[in-house]
């Protein structure tokens, strides 16, 4: 088994309290089991992260994690993924990011990366194969993301390193402080950047000049060789060549016309300015079209500002969500308002989604007189204000003002401010919602979003067009069944590690995995084996979230997701907490788990995890009878 293909076989821990630094061969039967990525960095986290370890305590722990095809020639095995223990959610939290900064970690001979304690003081990480070395950042600290990224390059003399990053608001402890690599790749979600933050540590630089062995080469060329011609195949529908040709921001284009495009605050689904954001007016202002490592979709676009005081500013991006929840959501239909948004968040290291988020909660709370002009600094904070979103993106940076309350999401920055603003404060377990409107027209974005560890998240399935074309409208029928199935179908790539763009896209499915990850590591794996592993997972983060005290009742969304639409398709129409239920109670049965969501012992015990069983136990988290199940409709008992 040590032989595997795919694997460097190594994990790097680095003790930032110490200095200690010490290189560990990989655990195999966690690789056996868990594959790499999602699953392996989970199961790390889970047995070295104790129950109530404070987010941003040096207790808590920053793992970068690959996956066997990170750095083969399999689409889109560019990404790596970062967990850690969330402190806008004080749950588990998973993000991901694109670029070249995976294949790197595997070049110089690590699968995974696990930071533990604090820096002394400002520092960074630099990795050359077998040298690592903890290196002072004292005259990094304060310096944007690109900024630290040019002169890091500089400093270690070679332009070809990467680097992973964080900017002003990791380093203020901004629950949306993103970490980003390759200047245009975030691991975005959950306040990673602020966890590095409380770590004093700015940056990770990995340069490496080792191969990676693929165990079955002839089959994995022959594999790609049929997923080639199915692309090519598909050429001729238009799909692919237009998500080629406009990326991420033609999706705006399809959310505005379902209905689940949020605007001014996901008060409505769709956006009366949508043609001066979406895929066409991206397209116009595009002045490159890259990909990231091993990607044959480019979905990556560089745009240029044509217009207004920011005309000239250049970024990578914006991708929808970016778009719709700075644009739409802020009542904005400025493309290039968009792309400086854009450079303002990239470059001081902002999550686009949590800001656009929160910023557009504040706009409601200043709209409804909540907040004034004293609570704002004199800005006038109104829906389609390009002025007003700048300068907050500048302030949750900061942590100037009002910026100091919103740095820390929207859930926490509603608990402060009060005054009924948790009504329409847009989250789910404390992560902001990205840029799809759960509710009558979308029942499926609902149940992703409820069910998901990390709290309101896109990324573990899509089911904006299957819901629209192939299931009852308005009905909750199906939709447990199919956001079960789109959730597993990310997760051995997820694992593996790869885009899950790529894996929509080209349709790719459990026989894919299999003889993907059969071909790169030399085992045999069947396609009933990938579906264990996605059940084994799927548990293992549940059981991390139940140690840490989460329950059904953290299963739910905003307040106004339930409140009827005020116009478009599904006008008059509501989401309720019923509907909610009964697919909750279908997708936790469909898992094998309890109707609290809580997985069974004799399931964890099937699934080769007895070990999670155990510390379930000895935490005091007990499997309840039906008696004792709890309902997140009952009164009053919806927790925000």
């Amino acid at each position: 088994m040590e032989n595997a293909g795919g694997y460097a076989g190594r994990l790097l821990r680095v003790d930032l309290t110490s200095g200690k630094i010490a290189v560990e061969e990989l655990n195999w039967e966690s690789a056996r089991k868990f594959i790499g990525g999602r699953g392996y960095c989970t199961k790390v986290l889970f047995d070295e992260v104790p129950e109530g370890t404070d987010p941003l305590g040096p207790d808590n722990k920053v793992i970068y994690g690959t996956g066997p095809l990170t750095g083969t020639p399999v689409p889109g095995s560019g990404r790596h993924i970062m967990v850690t223990k969330s402190p806008a959610t004080n749950l588990f939290a998973d993000t991901y990011a694109g670029g070249h900064f995976a294949p790197e970690m595997k070049f110089a001979g690590y699968d995974f990366i696990v930071i533990e304690g604090k820096a002394p003081r400002p520092s960074y990480i630099a990795i050359y194969d077998e040298n690592v070395k903890i290196r002072d950042a004292t005259h990094l600290w304060g310096k944007t993301t690109w900024e630290t990224e040019t002169l890091l390059k500089e400093e270690v003399r070679d332009r070809r390193a990467r680097v992973s990053v964080i900017g002003p608001a990791g380093e203020n402890l901004s629950n949306l402080a993103i970490v980003q690599n390759d200047y245009y790749h975030q691991c975005a979600r959950g306040g990673v950047g602020a966890v590095m933050g409380s770590k004093n540590l700015k940056a990770v630089v990995v340069r490496g000049e080792k191969s990676i062995k693929v165990a079955r080469p002839k089959h994995l060329l022959n594999w790609l060789t049929d997923i080639e011609k199915t692309v090519q195949a598909s050429m001729e529908f238009g799909v692919i060549p237009n998500r080629m040709k406009m990326g991420t921001p033609l999706t705006l284009n399809i959310t505005n016309e379902v209905g689940v495009l949020p605007t001014k605050n996901f008060k409505y689904g769709d956006f009366e300015g949508a043609s001066g954001i979406d895929g066409y007016a991206f397209r116009e202002r595009v002045i490159a079209d890259t990909a990231c490592f091993a990607c044959n979709l480019g979905c990556t676009k560089v745009t240029k500002a044509g217009k207004g005081p920011y005309a000239g500013a250049v970024v990578g991006g914006p991708e929808y969500e970016t778009d719709a929840l700075l644009g739409s959501n802020c009542g904005i239909d400025s493309i290039d308002a968009m792309i400086y948004a854009n450079v303002l968040c990239d470059s001081l290291g902002i999550d686009t989604v949590g800001a656009g988020n929160v910023i557009a909660w504040a706009m409601e709370c200043y709209e409804k007189g909540i907040l004034t002009k004293n609570d704002t600094g004199g800005i006038e904070l109104r829906f389609g204000s390009e002025s007003a979103v700048f300068e907050m993106i500048k302030r949750i940076a900061t942590r100037e003002g009002l910026g100091d309350i919103l740095a820390r999401g929207v859930k926490q920055a509603s608990d402060v401010i009060g005054q009924g603003s948790e009504k329409f404060a847009m989250h789910t377990k404390g992560l902001e919602y990205p840029a799809y409107r759960p509710g009558p027209v979308s029942p499926a974005w609902g149940l992703f979003y409820a069910i998901t560890e990390r709290g309101a998240c896109h990324r573990r399935g899509w089911p904006t067009q299957i819901e629209k074309d192939k299931l009852e409208q308005f009905s909750t029928e199906g939709r447990a069944e199919l956001v079960k199935r789109l959730y597993d179908q990310r997760i051995p790539w997820h694992c593996g590690l790869t885009c899950d763009i790529v894996v929509m896209f080209f349709g790719l499915n459990h026989a894919h995995a299999a003889i993907s990850l059969s071909a790169v590591t030399g085992w045999d794996i069947s396609e009933e084996e990938i579906q264990k592993l996605c059940e084994r997972v799927a548990s293992l983060v549940r059981a991390f979230n139940i140690r840490e005290g989460a329950t059904r009742l953290d299963d739910t969304l905003a307040p106004r997701s339930f409140e009827p639409d005020l116009r478009g398709k599904g006008k008059g129409k509501a989401l309720t907490k019923e509907m909610l239920n009964t697919m909750l109670d279908e997708y936790y049965t469909l898992r094998g788990w309890d109707k609290n969501g809580v997985p069974s012992r004799d399931l964890l015990a099937e699934l080769g995890i007895d070990d999670v069983a155990f510390e379930l136990k000895k935490a005091g988290k007990t499997w309840t009878n039906k008696s004792k199940e709890v309902r997140s409709n009952e009164k009053d008992g919806c927790r925000q």
